[in-house]
């Protein structure tokens, strides 16, 4: 008998993949590693169930690092990291955290990632697929003022849905009290974790770091809340999507600057042109100006004025006639909440304002799409 070797990279596996399987999983390959995409109840009943009560979602593959000032003060740490983010991290106050976005010098984005404040080192979260070049990244430009420090023996969850809170808070009691956007080391269940209450669905939840080896414990003993289902990777996606929230490599990349992606709010005026600390990061030179002038393009939503679902990659045309292109499709497909298809895409700003329309390409027909205000659903986050 001749075994056959597959020249497939071998998937790399979660602290949770073995409980996920039990539960249901049906696997893929995600960002490197064998990721659930759905469950037996489908995608449209775990998006559905995130929005009523509370969806357990495995982000185990996204990166978690420390970065340690040498210093010993954490504002070192802070204005390390301002050389290659344009967010203000000197005012993230211990026990916050904040969305920020490494840059390239030409303005665009290399990542995006949270950072939190955690009194004495800063906890960054970045994406799976970009982990690896976002800790090259950090070790050439900032090993002169930090340790940096890959956290690989720790499982990372999503807790999200109006129920998130009830349903943690009989492991946690401290969370009901925590607003949105805070952060920090908190005991669930017994066992050290690190908590913030923030989420990308759109809804109210936490995010929780939990050891590796405690990962099992910590999420069977969430799972087995009535209130909480398992939901994978497909209904996050369509949950964000309704949130009007970036996908990294898809509505933002290392050729969209934060203008352009209108993510304006997540720059502070105190790096911007005129703020305390202006500038100093990668591609400064051409995103301070379009905060006076504006961009050539800007991410706008988008609803298909029929039912069909348009996809990522569609081109748009500005009417149902032209012969070229005047921006694409980075995001779509179906809305659960709305019951409707929904998009996200680049247009010129002269064809970007709220109720005109546009048309999308889809199997040699031009379909319309209306323009209009993000999120799709609004957020119920815990201000």
């Amino acid at each position: 008998m001749v075994t056959h070797v597959s020249d497939a990279p071998t998937l790399q596996k979660t602290p949770l993949h073995a409980l996920l399987l039990e539960r249901g999983g049906k696997m893929v390959a995600f960002a490197g590693y064998d990721m659930p995409v759905q469950y037996a109840s489908g995608v449209l009943k775990e998006h559905l169930h995130t929005r009523a009560k509370a969806g357990l979602f495995d982000v185990s593959h996204m990166g978690q690092i420390a970065l340690r000032p040498k210093s010993g003060d954490v504002r070192d740490a802070a204005l390390a990291l301002e050389r290659l983010v344009p967010q203000d991290i000197v005012a993230v106050a211990p026990g916050r955290q904040r969305y920020a976005q490494f840059t390239n010098p030409a303005g665009g984005l290399l990542d995006d990632l949270m950072v939190a404040n955690f009194g004495d080192h800063l906890f960054l979260v970045v994406n799976g697929a970009c982990k690896a070049a976002d800790e090259a990244h950090l070790r050439e430009h900032l090993s002169d003022a930090c340790a940096i420090e890959v956290l690989t023996d720790r499982a990372l969850i999503a807790l999200q849905g109006p129920k998130a809170a009830s349903v943690l808070a009989k492991k946690c009691p401290e969370v009901p009290a925590m607003k949105f956007m805070e952060a920090g080391p908190r005991q669930v269940g017994g066992v050290a974790c690190f908590v913030s209450r923030s989420g990308y669905t759109g809804e109210d939840g936490y995010e929780i770091s939990i050891p590796a080896a405690r990962a099992e414990d910590v999420v069977s003993a969430l799972l087995d809340d009535p209130d909480v289902a398992p939901v994978g990777l497909g209904a996050r996606d369509s949950l964000r999507l309704e949130a009007g929230l970036c996908l990294y490599g898809h509505d933002i990349g290392a050729t969209t600057t934060p203008v352009e992606a209108a993510l304006e709010w997540s720059v502070q005026k105190s790096r911007r042109s005129g703020g305390v600390r202006a500038g100093g990061f990668p591609g400064a030179n051409v995103i301070l100006p379009q905060f006076e002038q504006g961009a050539a393009r800007r991410r706008v939503g988008l609803r298909p004025e029929g039912r069909a679902p348009v996809r990522e990659g569609a081109p748009l045309f500005a009417d149902a006639a032209s012969a070229d292109s005047i921006g694409a499709v980075t995001s779509g497909g179906f809305g659960p909440s709305l019951n409707a298809p929904i998009a996200m895409g680049y247009l010129p700003v002269s064809h970007a304002a709220t109720g005109g329309l546009v048309y999308a390409e889809v199997r040699g027909q031009r379909l319309p799409l209306r323009i209009c205000a993000m999120p799709f659903v609004p957020h119920n986050y815990k201000r």
